[in-house]
């Protein structure tokens, strides 16, 4: 797209609003969450295990063109809150996938002077030179450290201009030495293709390794920014030399391609990869985005991974979750269902993740920096309701709805979690019972709620079980949930009490939690502190619905005042952030006020 790539100033200084707890007690007091037992079933869904469709690689956004410098130019709190908003599991969306630009631009490309020739030795400066690649090392450094996010690739919008026909990064032109691109400087794909190579290995040496490298952006297109025109013939001539380049680098990138205009061209470009066989070895995953035609149908004979890498609205901002815009928290949520139901997306990506007024000042970000404030939108909510709970490596199960103003998709993560995810359509508040098959899901294990909608941002449920192999929940209207089902089983008899223990999320030296409470006796607990002892050496660093103290391995978690009393036959949840070193093994044994509780 055109309107969409102009410079940004940059802005400084942030405010953040974050919800907490009290808002999801308040949408468990108007009976909104899920309730146990099947008596109140209006529709059903069934959730088949056995049924498995693609894995999941996750969710994220791109910084290009100077957005990651604005962050990385702001005071140290903008940061933090910029940065917690888009990936944290905890706070934010979760996002786990970052996208990178690599600029052919003078001051921001790492190749500024032309060698004498194609086969001349190029000179190479610095990312630190270029200002940490426009702030995009720094940003990649960062949410690393701090939310363990390590899912980085890259693409070209256009080679250098001293390897193009039209001497320009600039108004399109086309790699030389392409099908029916030749210049009387020589063909540069060689080149071109150790440029690319060189990005990446700059980016290993930085600690940072990118995932996957492509060499074009909807290089249908020709614009007055950074880009380029190749057909897809000219495109897999160019992928049969950067594919055995890329092989031999000794690196762990891998080549993807072609970061296409929207659905449309993308099965044109695609074809023509399956068309070429060394091209069709080489490419690891097809990109595509959402512009000229939304990802709603599977290509066409392509078998490996399809993300759709950019989309976005282009009118005045608008962070609304419902106002029947295409920019409203509920749209997005169903384009992000419709990429991974209907065309069998592995990863979904809006354009940017963080934007500002002076640039273009409208709905490309998923949240906006505006001076001394912060605006998350309720697109970022749709994307964390995913995000969050829906992990790398998870694969897609098979889902179905009784109703289909109330589409469901559902996922198996690696740690044995099911996330069922119910978008509601409806004006008014549906009730569904979920029957479960093939996810070896025990009778007993907890579900807890996910909701968002105009009144929440992700807030907890109160959670129910799983009986008879099902549960019955009531999705509220307008609203978007992720039902989290845990994996512990049935409680033994006799047990007092339920402690349901799950790791939502965990990365190199960190993790968060999730802990449920249930009460098995016949009368009220006033009062609860939660004891148990780490096998691992994890370290509790920030902690939700509870006071936690740590003394070694051993923990206590105390109530807070809102949730000192978990009624008979009632639970309570609470969640904590931590860090650890050699291992971040559960917790097996748990005591409430002193009396051992099933797991």
């Amino acid at each position: 797209m055109v309107t969409h790539r102009t410079r940004p100033g940059l802005a400084r200084g942030v405010t953040f609003r974050m919800l907490t707890g009290l808002g999801a007690l308040a949408l468990i007091a108007a009976g909104l969450g899920a309730v146990a037992g099947p008596a109140a079933a209006q529709d059903t869904a069934s959730i088949n295990g056995a049924t498995t469709y693609q894995s999941i690689a996750g969710f994220g956004a791109s910084e290009a063109f100077g957005q990651a410098a604005t962050v990385m130019d702001a005071s140290s709190s903008v940061q933090q809150q910029a940065l917690s908003l888009l990936y944290s599991p905890v706070s934010g969306a979760g996002l786990t996938i970052l996208r990178n630009e690599i600029s052919a631009d003078s001051g921001d490309t790492i190749e500024p002077a032309a060698p004498s020739g194609p086969g001349a030795a190029p000179s190479y400066v610095s990312l630190a030179s270029i200002n940490s690649d426009q702030g995009q090392l720094w940003f990649a450094q960062q949410i690393k450290a701090d939310y363990g996010v390590t899912n980085v690739f890259a693409d070209a919008w256009s080679a250098p201009p001293f390897m193009k026909t039209n001497d320009s990064a600039d108004n399109g032109g086309a790699v030389c030495g392409v099908t029916g691109a030749t210049c009387s400087s020589g063909d540069w794909r060689q080149a071109y293709a150790n440029y690319l190579v060189q990005y990446a290995k700059d980016y290993a040496a930085a600690g940072d390794p990118l995932s996957y490298i492509g060499p074009e952006n909807e290089a249908n297109l020709s614009t007055s920014y950074d880009s380029m025109q190749m057909s897809p013939a000219q495109t897999t001539s160019f992928l049969d030399v950067l594919g055995p380049t890329l092989a031999s680098s000794g690196l762990s990138t891998q080549m993807e391609c072609c970061a296409t205009e929207g659905w449309d061209y993308a099965q044109q470009y695609a074809s023509a990869i399956e068309s070429d066989p060394a091209s069709l070895a080489d490419t690891a995953v097809f990109t595509s985005h959402g512009y000229t035609q939304a990802p709603d149908s599977a290509l066409s004979g392509w078998a490996k991974p399809a993300w759709e890498t950019e989309w976005s609205t282009f009118d005045s901002w608008d962070p609304a979750w419902d106002d029947g815009t295409d920019a409203s928290g509920m749209t997005w949520a169903q384009n992000i269902y419709n990429g991974l139901v209907n065309a069998n997306l592995s990863a979904f990506l809006y354009w940017w993740g963080s934007t500002t007024p002076s640039e273009n000042g409208d709905n490309e970000g998923l949240i906006e920096i505006n001076g001394s404030t912060v605006t998350p939108s309720g697109r970022l909510w749709a994307f964390g309701n995913y995000s969050r709970y829906v992990l790398p490596g998870a694969v897609r199960i098979g889902a179905s709805s009784s109703d289909a103003s109330v589409p469901i998709d559902a996922f198996k993560n690696t740690n044995g979690t099911v996330a069922i995810v119910a978008l509601n359509n409806l004006s008014s508040a549906d009730t569904i019972t979920y029957s479960l098959s093939g996810t070896g899901t025990p009778n007993g294990a907890t579900v807890t709620p996910q909701v968002t909608n105009a009144s929440n941002d992700i807030a907890a449920q109160a959670a129910t079980s799983v009986s008879g192999g099902a549960f019955t929940a009531t999705i509220p209207a307008r609203s978007l949930v992720t039902y989290v089902v845990g994996t512990s089983g049935s409680t033994p008899p006799g047990a007092s009490c339920t402690v349901t223990y799950t790791t939502t999320a965990q990365w190199t030296g960190g993790f968060t939690a999730n802990v449920t409470i249930a009460n098995n006796g016949s009368s009220p607990i006033s009062g609860w502190t939660l004891a148990f002892t780490f096998p691992g050496d994890q370290e509790i660093t920030d902690a939700w619905n509870g006071a936690a103290s740590q003394s070694g391995e051993k923990v206590s978690i105390a109530n807070e005042s809102y949730n000192a009393t978990i009624e008979a036959g009632g639970n309570t949840s609470l969640g904590f952030q931590g860090t650890w070193t050699t291992s971040n093994a559960a917790p097996t044994a748990f005591t409430l006020n002193g009396t051992s509780c099933a797991t």
